[in-house]
C-alpha cells in the first residue's frame, strides 16, 4: 500500500513539474515575442519619423520655390474661345 501511494505522489509531482516547465517556457517565448515586437515598433517609428522629416523638407523646398515662381493658380485663366493676349496687349492670332 505505501508503494502505491509513493508512486501516486511521485506521478503527481512529476505532472506538476511538467506543467510548471511548460508555463515557464511559454512565458519565456512571450517575453521574446514582446521584445521582438518592441524592436520592430522602434524601427518602424524611426522610419516614419525619417519619412516625415523628408516630407517636411520637401514641403519647405516647394514653398521656397513657389515664393519665387508663381503657381498655376496665380495666373488668370482664359476661356478656350478667347485668344491669348501678348505682353504688348495685342492678340496672338
Amino acid at each position: 500500500m505505501p508503494v502505491r501511494v509513493l508512486i501516486a505522489v511521485v506521478t503527481i509531482l512529476f505532472v506538476c513539474c511538467l506543467l510548471f516547465a511548460a508555463g515557464t517556457v511559454k512565458a519565456i517565448k512571450r517575453g521574446r515575442r514582446r521584445r521582438e515586437v518592441g524592436h520592430r515598433l522602434a524601427v518602424a517609428a524611426a522610419q516614419a519619423e525619417a519619412k516625415d522629416e523628408q516630407r517636411k523638407a520637401a514641403e519647405q523646398a516647394s514653398g521656397a520655390l513657389t515664393s519665387v515662381m508663381p503657381t498655376i493658380h496665380d495666373v488668370d485663366t482664359r476661356l478656350v474661345g478667347q485668344p491669348a493676349n501678348r505682353q504688348d496687349g495685342a492678340s496672338s492670332r
